[in-house]
């Protein structure tokens, strides 16, 4: 997978682009990332782009006491 974004112009009425910023505002993001969020959903959803595999994290060792 790519970490380079492609930059493009996106024209969008008023009131969709008004609801996009209240929904991001909502979930603390930026429009651009709204918009970024709602298509990757989009297109996983739709088998159109592979899911990211989720990292699984490591546990660190404990030291038991008696």
């Amino acid at each position: 997978m790519s970490l380079t974004k492609k930059n493009f112009v996106l024209r969008i009425n008023e009131d969709a682009y008004n609801a996009l910023a209240k929904w991001a505002d909502d979930e603390f993001r930026s429009v651009n990332g709204q918009i970024e969020m709602i298509l990757d959903k989009a297109l996983k959803a739709s088998n159109r782009l592979k899911p990211t595999p989720i990292k699984k994290k490591k546990q660190l060792k404990t030291v038991g006491t008696k």
